[in-house]
């Protein structure tokens, strides 16, 4: 973990107290206080708003540019699940230019180096999961319309607080509790509304089908989030930034690889073409329809490891879950997606449990900084 030995001074991370914030001492990532560095209040704010923009604009565009892939004739799944992970090379970029000034001269023995065998298992391991989980988002995002597809994901907040405590001893307090039932009956909900088909060319057959996997999804992101988190804690045990840059560069490589297998091994690429010839906006739309989610996904990427860096992975998860209940007004305005009564009253119960989520940290933010005030006046 970031820290911890000479991890700390291999590369230079911000501690959250400088701007007024920290990271909760007791939070579901165990995360250790990082080592200070001279940033001003407004800079640090300037980085999270940045990221924060990043991930929101990033995950709206690329579920919009995915559901306007399927409305203009595109069929595959397997493509589909390609373009979530395959604009991962954008993310060296960011490797570039956050690299570490001079490297370390210094050796940790406290926290000796995991084995690259067992790291690169790791990513293998994760990578196919990831691959997994993208091939049910897209065929959720296939047979579901975007507005309810947006709010059943929301539950992954849910699914996060409970694998937290099974796996990272997150403390399950009443006002997580709360989110969870909220975000639960949210889903539930949508499961059971019939108008939420929102097309008619979708069989209810299908329709289920959707609910079932993207529900499984939401389940499946989280557990991988609380697995990296196990990782960064347990095999790598720091969590710096370019840990974190490599988790998610390696392992979207393996889940990009995955998904190219899928789309020989199913047949799906002799469709290609047709499906090029045949889409609605164009040949060239389509080129582009498939660019832009590539890059709208790893921009939220950016977003994702940015928001881990400067603040918390759970952190992270929380603003992008606070994308998903935003989407829906968008799907109504692009696709005129039906937005009655049960998906307002899901999407309120969506941003209720967000809001209970949220609230939560906020009360372990300032437990710390209360603990960490409390250390440097005894000091």
């Amino acid at each position: 973990m970031a820290g911890d030995g000479g991890s700390n001074q291999e590369e230079v991370q911000i501690q959250i107290a400088v701007a007024g914030s920290s990271k909760a001492a007791s939070s579901s990532t165990n995360e250790a206080p990082a080592q200070s560095s001279p940033v001003k209040p407004w800079q640090w704010w300037l980085m999270v708003t940045l990221n924060m923009f990043f991930l929101i604009a990033g995950q709206t565009a690329s579920t919009l540019l995915g559901r306007f892939y399927y409305n203009q004739g595109g069929n595959s799944k397997w493509m589909s699940t390609f373009v979530q992970t395959a604009g991962f090379p954008v993310l060296f970029i960011a490797q570039f230019l956050f690299r570490p000034k001079s490297p370390s001269t210094q050796t940790t023995t406290s926290n000796p180096e995991a084995s690259g065998s067992k790291i690169t298992l790791i990513y293998i391991v994760l990578g196919l999961i990831i691959a997994a989980d993208d091939l049910m988002y897209s065929y959720g995002l296939l047979y579901l319309p975007v507005s309810t597809y947006s709010l059943i994901c929301a539950s992954q907040l849910a699914f996060n607080a409970v694998f937290s405590y099974v796996l990272n001893a997150q403390k399950f307090t009443p006002l997580i509790f709360n989110s969870v039932v909220l975000l639960t009956f949210s889903a539930s909900l949508l499961g059971v509304d019939e108008d939420s088909q929102g097309t008619n060319d979708i069989s209810q057959g299908k329709h289920i089908l959707g609910f079932v996997l993207t529900l499984g999804a939401s389940a499946t992101y989280s557990l991988i989030l609380s697995l990296m988190q196990v990782t960064f804690e347990k095999v790598i045990k720091r969590e710096t930034f370019s840990v974190v840059l490599n988790m998610q560069i390696y392992t979207a490589f393996v889940a990009t690889l995955a998904s190219l297998v899928g789309l020989f091994a199913s047949g799906e690429w002799k469709t290609l073409e047709g499906e090029m010839h045949v889409f609605s906006s164009g040949k060239l739309s389509y080129v582009m329809t498939l660019l832009w989610t590539a890059i709208s996904w790893q921009i939220a990427s950016v977003g994702v490891v940015g928001l881990i860096f400067v603040v918390s992975s759970l952190f992270s998860n929380v603003i992008s879950t606070l994308a998903l209940p935003i989407i829906p007004v968008f799907a109504v305005i692009f696709f005129h997606d039906k937005m009655d009564g049960i998906k307002i009253i899901a999407m309120m119960m969506a941003i209720w449990g967000f809001m209970s989520y949220g609230y939560q940290l906020y009360v372990d933010d300032k437990k710390s900084r209360k603990t960490s005030a409390s250390v440097e006046e005894n000091s």
